[in-house]
């Protein structure tokens, strides 16, 4: 991937680094195998997408590996932060929760961690609060149950109730906003090649949603 031509100035860059696979008691990584192009002085974010299988024992031990296996990335050329990409169900949270202390036990508190939500965990389900993170992103895209609801919220001028959730969004190019709270930072989505002319109309797309 290509992203040589972006500013450094106002733009970073979330990468795929690698999946972890929670099967049994095994836990199986996957780095990225794809090159990433990119301003020698860009700023960049590793994320991570956990997945777990039905099975997934959510042991200690896969909580020391996964967090290992996080930790790693941020010894990537030019990385900045970390992220956590975990759509963790209500009987995972112990497990995401216990995960995030570890992985910060790994980092220090001087490196970000970030994650990204459900919309939900933003708003009536808070149960992220207390995590010792920087950021929880939450994400605007494909939210399914509950969609007309965070529309209405956020349309209304009303903002994210937990406050970890109120510095960033997730948004992506295929689905269009009208109205989105202001002074964000922004992780947009793509499904296809990033291109300059792709940046530059979807630069002059978010100016609408302020």
């Amino acid at each position: 991937m290509d992203l040589r031509f972006i500013n450094p100035e106002n733009t970073s860059v979330a990468f795929l680094a690698g999946t972890v696979q929670l099967r049994g008691d095994t836990v199986v990584v996957r780095p990225r195998l794809q090159s990433l192009l990119v301003p020698n002085n860009a700023r960049l974010v590793a994320v991570v997408r956990i997945e777990a299988d039905q099975d997934a024992a959510l042991n200690r031990s896969q909580i020391e590996q996964t967090a290992t296996a996080i930790a790693k990335t941020i010894l990537l050329p030019r990385v900045m932060a970390v992220q956590v990409d975990f759509d963790a169900s209500r009987t995972q949270r112990g497990f995401y929760r216990s995960l995030l202390i570890e992985l910060r036990r790994h980092l220090g508190s001087a490196t970000p961690i970030s994650i990204t939500a459900l919309a939900s965990w933003c708003l009536e389900d808070d149960w992220i609060s207390t995590l010792p993170i920087n950021e929880a992103v939450p994400m605007l895209f494909q939210m399914g149950a509950g969609t007309n609801e965070v529309v209405g919220w956020l349309s209304s001028g009303r903002d994210f109730r937990a406050p970890l959730c109120q510095g960033s969004l997730g948004v992506s190019t295929d689905e269009r906003w009208t109205s989105l709270p202001s002074e964000r930072r922004l992780y947009v989505f793509h499904d296809r090649p990033w291109t300059e002319n792709t940046e530059l109309a979807f630069l002059r797309e978010v100016r609408r949603w302020h």
